[in-house]
C-alpha cells in the first residue's frame, strides 16, 4: 500500500502553491488506495506556531483533503532525531562547524547559480585542540563523499549529484541546538512508512542528499514526485512572506470547486477550466497528463 504525505510549514496561511502539491499528493495517495499523513515541519519555534497549524488543517478539510492517522508535529520529535544524530555522530559522519554565514558565502559559489552555498569544508579537519581555540557555538554538519547519487523522479525523470561538488557536507543541527530539515524529513519519513513524497519542484536539489541519509540510518528512500511550482502572474515564485494568491483572499471570491478545477486544468488534468472536487478529481488522477514545466496561474480569467 502507497503511504503518502503532506508537510506543510506553519510559518503562514497556505498560499495557492502549497496547495497545489498538497492536491496532487492527495490525490495521487487516494487513486492508489493508500494513505495519507498530515504531518506539521514546526521545527523552528521563531517561525511557526499553532494557529497557522490549526488554520492549515481547517483549509485542508475545506477542499475535501483529508487524512490518515494522528497530525505529527515536528517540534515534538526530538528524542528521535536525537538517536539518528547519535548514530551518525557514533559513526564519525558528523562533526562540529564554527563557520558563520558569512563566512561560508565568502569562501564558496552559489550551487548551480541557487541561493544555497556548497560548504568548502574548512571545519572539516580541524583538530581538537584547534576546535577549543573557536569561541561560536557550533552548527554539526554530515560528512559527504565523493560520490554521485541518483534519483529517479517520477515526474522530472532522472537527476543526479555528486555530492560533494554540488551539495558540500551539509547541516544537520543548528547552532541554536535546532534540528535542520534534511535530517527531521528522513527520520520522520523513514519511521512513518512513508513510500511516496510528493513536493514541490524547487526541493529537487534536496533529494540526492536525504536518499544518502537514508541509506546511513539503513532505511529505503521513497519515491519521489516534484510537481511544477506555481508562479505570480508576474513570474515570481509564490511566497507566503508576500502573501501571493492567498487562500483567505481567493475563497471569498472562489469556491473550493473552482480553485481546485483551475489548478487541475493548468496541471493538465483536466481539459477545461471547470469546478471539481478532490474526491472526483482523484478518481480519474493520472500522473502521466501532469506537466513538468512550472505553471503561472490566473483564477478568474
Amino acid at each position: 500500500m502507497i503511504t503518502g504525505r503532506f508537510a506543510p510549514s506553519p510559518s503562514g496561511r497556505m498560499h495557492l502553491g502549497n496547495l497545489f502539491a498538497g492536491l496532487l499528493a492527495w490525490c495521487s495517495v487516494r487513486r492508489a488506495g493508500g494513505e495519507i499523513l498530515l504531518r506539521m515541519e514546526d521545527l523552528d519555534p521563531q517561525r511557526t506556531n499553532a494557529a497557522f497549524a490549526d488554520q492549515i488543517r481547517r483549509d485542508l478539510e475545506r477542499f475535501g483533503l483529508n487524512w490518515d492517522r494522528e497530525v505529527a508535529c515536528q517540534s515534538s520529535r526530538k528524542a528521535a532525531y536525537d538517536a539518528a544524530f547519535g548514530a551518525l555522530e557514533a559513526a564519525g559522519l558528523v562533526y562540529p562547524c564554527y563557520c558563520s554565514r558569512a563566512e561560508v558565502h565568502a569562501a564558496s559559489a552559489p550551487h548551480l547559480g541557487q541561493s544555497e552555498f556548497v560548504y568548502p569544508g574548512s571545519c572539516r579537519n580541524l583538530t581538537e585542540a584547534e576546535r577549543k581555540t573557536r569561541k561560536r557555538a557550533p552548527a554539526w554538519r554530515l560528512r559527504v563523499p565523493e560520490q554521485i547519487w541518483r534519483v529517479s523522479d517520477g515526474l522530472q525523470g532522472d537527476y543526479s549529484e555528486l555530492l560533494s561538488r554540488d551539495c558540500g557536507d551539509f547541516v544537520l543541527r543548528r547552532a541554536d541546538g535546532v534540528y535542520a530539515y534534511q535530517l527531521a524529513v528522513v527520520v520522520d519519513d523513514a519511521e512513518n512508512g512513508v513510500t511516496q513524497v510528493v513536493r514541490g519542484r524547487d526541493l529537487l536539489a534536496s533529494t540526492p542528499r536525504q536518499c544518502y541519509l537514508f541509506s546511513l540510518l539503513g532505511r529505503p528512500a521513497p519515491h519521489y514526485y516534484h510537481v511544477p511550482l506555481l508562479l505570480a502572474p508576474d513570474g515570481r515564485r509564490l511566497s507566503k512572506r508576500d502573501r501571493d494568491l492567498d487562500l483567505g483572499a481567493l475563497l471569498e471570491r472562489f469556491s473550493p470547486e473552482q480553485i481546485i478545477g483551475s489548478l487541475a486544468y493548468a496541471a493538465g488534468l483536466l481539459e477545461q477550466d471547470a469546478p471539481i472536487s478532490a474526491a472526483e478529481l482523484a478518481a480519474e488522477f493520472d500522473w502521466n497528463r501532469v506537466r513538468k514545466e512550472d505553471l503561472c496561474l490566473r483564477l478568474g480569467e
